[in-house]
């Protein structure tokens, strides 16, 4: 039987518990919050929709008792303070890393074998810094990464080109915030050149149409977080899509964040690349096709990270 775990009831656990159960991605999906009563109300909510929408999923919610977490195939990490308008991800990291750390340590008591999908804010530090202080292998645990940022992008080249989006092939990597990286220089369009593809289209000023178009998706949480409060739903989809990767060992390409190991000359941080995941994690990540521009600012990107690891004491 398979399992998820999601740790967090709140905007954005319960989302994804909620889209991991309406999609049947696990046998059964597990909510724990510290919160009384929290999780087990949301369930109680949710499976009482499983006769309008026919899905099988059995929901449990819990009060802080790791041992109904027990054997767990994937743990999703939601839990810590959530972003508020103007907030950058890394003024979260004191607070939520010792709750990440502390999460991670309680789940794996139960689950040992499970791997660990860190979804927390600023989540590739967060993602480090359990790596680090699980000592688990490398694959298994992972950042939620670009997943989402990616999306965003094939949204808005598809809009740009009037074409749908799932025909358009390209990655945001790097940090998954300020610093992320659109690398356009490998992108396409069912295979024809990105570039080539815009001029098909009447599109002939590349750099200002792909410059506005990578600020536009990397600015797309602060917009949304400005309106609405939180990005629930689009990182509940990239969860989703993450965890059935993992369940159905799909071997599927995402741009997850995983710990550098001498790619492009980068290694110790944690930041998102393509990488083949399956059901022990990351089996490795996919080199794709940078120009010279590209490598620098995803080392720029590196850095970034590092240096907020270094201003925290956390290196």
């Amino acid at each position: 039987m398979s399992k998820v775990t999601v740790v967090g009831a709140g905007n954005v656990g319960a989302t994804c518990a909620n889209v991991l159960a309406f999609n049947e991605v696990a046998d059964e999906v597990v909510m724990l919050d510290v919160k009384e009563g929290v999780s087990e109300g949301k369930a109680m909510d949710m499976m009482q929709t499983a006769q309008l929408l026919g899905f099988d999923t059995n929901i449990v919610g819990c009060t802080n008792d790791y041992e109904k977490t027990a054997n767990s195939d994937v743990v999703v990490i939601t839990s810590g303070i959530p972003r508020k308008p103007g907030m950058t991800r890394e003024e979260l990291i004191g607070v939520n890393a010792g709750i990440v750390k502390s999460v991670a340590q309680n789940i794996l008591k139960y689950s040992p074998d499970a791997i660990i999908v860190v979804i927390s804010n600023p989540m590739d530090t967060m993602t480090y810094l359990s790596l680090k202080a699980l000592g688990l292998p490398k694959n298994r645990v992972i950042g939620s990464g670009t997943v989402l940022d990616t999306a965003r992008l094939k949204y808005a080249v598809g809009g740009h080109l009037n074409v749908d989006s799932r025909s358009v092939h390209a990655f945001i990597i790097g940090e998954h915030g300020d610093s992320e990286i659109a690398a356009f220089s490998s992108a396409n369009v069912s295979g024809v050149p990105l570039n080539t593809f815009c001029e098909m289209r009447g599109h002939y000023d590349h750099k200002s149409a792909t410059d506005k178009i990578a600020e536009d998706v990397k600015n797309s949480a602060y917009e949304i977080i400005s309106r609405k409060k939180a990005t629930n739903y689009g990182i509940a989809m990239s969860v989703k899509r993450i965890c059935e990767a993992i369940v159905r060992d799909e071997k599927s390409i995402l741009p997850v964040s995983s710990m550098m190991q001498g790619e492009y000359g980068i290694n110790d941080v944690v930041l998102s690349m393509p990488a083949i995941v399956g059901k022990n994690g990351v089996e490795t990540h996919i080199p794709i096709s940078l120009n010279k521009g590209e490598i620098e600012n995803l080392h720029k990107s590196a850095d970034t990270l590092k240096n907020i690891l270094k201003e925290n004491n956390l290196l």
